[in-house]
């Protein structure tokens, strides 16, 4: 769903003047003057003494010996939390999904960050059908941000030789945005402002939900329907950031979908038409397709008997769009959809008896 950041360090000087003597007013500034340089450099010695810092991921340790000053980000979003930081990346992985009216690989909440930016010529690696080794060793970076990606082994050792990667926590693709903030933003070394930014991304889904209340406490899951196939079908667990951003907007995630999960690491569960059944206690189907989508389910003699498709509880998620692309969120693609999200949610919700 996918975002609106203020600039991280916000720094205020506290002036106290004495109007008693000029001369009393001139050391006191004096006196000030050397507690302030005293106090930088104290921040300074501190700041350094951070350093080497640790990153434990999926592929073992990272350790970054200095604070980054050239940051890189590759695959889904990463470029996002760089941004939202105030932190302009010397390069970043071209979107695949959700920019089929342009060809700039670049989303609208990512291009809307790079103006504020002041960004006028991002450096976008064309790699989207492979990472672009080259073009990432180009661009020289300290650090390659990867936390939310599906990197293999392979690709991190590559990538290791570049420069110091910071990979995801445990499972490809799994990530939560928190996470991803959580772990980008420690690659960077700006860890504060990733609990910040966290704090206020946190603030705006929770406000903006409330904005909502029809949505709370429906029983809602998110999924993929082929309407060439539909022998089979897609549902995101609550592992994949589809699934967990609804839980977080208020809804409950079925419990005749949770017996069908084996699998806790894995993002999606593939069911056949005939297990359809776990979908009876769903009151609200989120999918991807286009203005044929719910009928095309509601005819299927199978699917069309799932209480959600053939009641029209279901809410269709426009493919390729960018606001399909932020159905898997960053920091900035929540604060550019979610309140068109949210309320197209809501308007099916209301159906919900």
């Amino acid at each position: 769903m996918q975002k609106k950041r203020k600039v991280p360090f916000i720094l205020m000087l506290v002036f106290s003047i004495v109007a008693i003597l000029s001369l009393v007013g001139c050391s006191n500034d004096s006196s000030k003057s050397d507690d302030n340089k005293s106090a930088s450099k104290t921040d300074s010695e501190a700041a350094d003494a951070e350093y080497p810092i640790t990153i434990k991921h999926a592929f073992g340790e990272t350790v970054i010996k200095s604070k980054p000053k050239r940051v890189a980000t590759i695959q889904w979003a990463n470029q996002d939390v760089a941004l939202a930081l105030g932190v302009v990346p010397v390069g970043f992985s071209a979107a695949n999904y959700g920019i089929k009216d342009n060809d700039t690989g670049i989303l609208p909440w990512t291009q809307e960050k790079l103006d504020e930016l002041g960004a006028k010529s991002p450096n976008v690696y064309q790699d989207t059908d492979g990472l672009d080794y080259e073009a990432i060793a180009d661009s020289k970076p300290d650090v390659i941000l990867a936390a939310y990606s599906g990197i293999t082994k392979e690709d991190y050792k590559k990538l290791s030789e570049i420069a110091p990667v910071v990979a995801y926590k445990d499972q490809p693709w799994v990530t939560s945005w928190r996470d991803q903030v959580k772990y980008d933003s420690m690659g960077m070394g700006m860890e504060k402002e990733g609990e910040q930014l966290i704090k206020d991304t946190e603030k705006l889904i929770a406000d903006t939900a409330a904005k909502y209340p029809d949505i709370k406490g429906k029983k809602a899951a998110f999924g993929m329907f082929n309407t060439t196939d539909l022998s089979k079908f897609y549902i995101y667990t609550p592992s994949d950031p589809r699934g967990e951003m609804l839980e977080e907007v208020g809804m409950e995630y079925p419990e005749g979908i949770k017996k069908q999960i084996k699998d806790d690491s894995s993002f999606y569960l593939e069911l056949s038409a005939e297990n359809a059944d776990a979908l009876n206690d769903t009151e609200l189907l989120v999918v991807y397709g286009n203005n044929t989508t719910l009928k095309t389910l509601q005819k299927d003699p199978i699917l069309g008997k799932v209480p959600a498709i053939k009641k029209g509880n279901v809410v269709v998620i426009e493919d390729n769009t960018p606001l399909a692309a932020a159905g898997t969120p960053s920091p900035l693609s929540v604060k550019y959809t979610i309140d068109d999200y949210l309320s197209k949610i809501s308007d099916v919700a209301k159906n919900v008896k």
